[in-house]
C-alpha cells in the first residue's frame, strides 16, 4: 500500500484554483522532489497535503495509507504522521526552542535527540525564542530538527535549500538521508535544486508548472535537463518537443 496518494487533487486559495488535478504516489521511505518556477504552486501543494486553513480542496482526494484524509484538519493529519517544515516559519516570541523540543520529546520519545541537535547545529540556541532573529540557515535547520523529533511517516520540506549557506545545505541533506533511513517518506520542494546534488537517493522528480504536475520521471532523466536548460525548455526536451543544443 502506498503511503500517500494524490488523486487528481485541485487546490483553491481564496476562491482561485492554484493546483489543477495533481496526481502523485509516494511509497514508504521514498524521496520525491517537486520542482518548478516561482509561483507555480509548490508551497500551496504542501499546505494542502498538510491541511492548512489557507487552502481548500476543490477537487480530487488525498489518501494516507489508503485512508481518505481530504477533509481532516491539520492536527489530525499530524497525529497520523504528516509533518511540514515551512519555507518561512513565523517568529514566536516568549516560547523557547527548548520548551517546544521538550514537549515533542515527551510526546514522541527520543533516544538520540541531543546527537540530532548537535548534528544540525541547533544545540547552542535552545534558550532562544523560537525563530526570533534566526538566520536563514538556523531557521531551516531548526524546522528540520523539530520535524525529525515528530518521527513522521511523511515529512514535507518547503525549499530547505533556499537562502542558506553551503554548510547548512550539507547538514540538511544528511538529515534527509537520516529521515529516509528511519522509514520516513520525504517530499522535498526546491526551486534552485542545489540540495538534489547532495542526496544519494531520489526516487521521483515532479515538475510543477502553472499549478500542474506536467512531468514525472527519474532524477537521472529529469535533473540534468532541468538544471542545464531551465524549466520550460527542459520540459520541451523531456516531452520530445524540443531539441538539446549542446555548446
Amino acid at each position: 500500500m502506498a503511503l500517500l496518494e494524490l488523486e487528481k487533487l485541485s487546490v483553491c486559495v481564496e476562491g482561485k484554483r492554484i493546483i489543477e488535478e495533481a496526481s502523485m504516489v509516494v511509497e514508504p521511505s521514498e524521496v520525491h522532489v517537486v520542482m518548478g518556477p516561482n509561483g507555480s504552486g509548490k508551497s500551496t501543494l504542501l499546505s494542502a497535503i498538510m491541511g492548512l486553513k489557507n487552502t481548500s480542496i476543490c477537487g480530487g482526494r488525498i489518501l494516507l495509507e489508503g485512508r481518505d484524509i481530504t477533509s481532516l484538519p491539520s492536527y489530525e493529519r499530524a497525529k497520523l504522521g504528516v509533518s511540514l517544515a515551512h519555507q518561512q516559519p513565523p517568529e514566536i516570541k516568549g516560547v523557547k526552542l527548548r520548551e517546544v523540543a521538550s514537549a515533542m520529546i515527551k510526546k514522541y520519545g527520543c533516544s538520540d535527540c541531543m546527537i540530532l541537535a548537535k548534528t544540525l547545529l541547533v544545540d547552542n540556541f535552545m534558550n532562544r525564542d523560537l525563530f526570533v532573529g534566526f538566520s536563514g540557515g538556523e531557521k531551516k535547520r531548526t524546522e528540520l530538527f523539530l520535524v525529525m523529533l515528530q518521527k513522521p511517516k511523511l515529512a514535507m520540506l518547503d525549499e530547505p535549500d533556499s537562502g542558506v549557506d553551503v554548510e547548512s545545505i550539507d547538514l540538511i541533506a544528511r538529515s534527509i538521508e537520516s529521515l529516509r533511513s528511519r522509514g520516513t517518506s520525504v517530499i522535498l520542494v526546491t526551486h534552485i535544486g542545489a540540495i538534489t546534488e547532495r542526496l544519494s537517493r531520489i526516487d521521483k522528480v515532479h515538475l510543477l508548472i502553472q499549478g500542474r504536475i506536467v512531468y514525472t520521471g527519474s532524477p537521472d532523466e529529469v535533473l540534468p535537463v532541468v538544471m542545464k536548460f531551465g524549466y520550460r525548455k527542459g520540459l520541451e526536451i523531456l516531452t520530445g518537443k524540443g531539441e538539446r543544443i549542446e555548446h
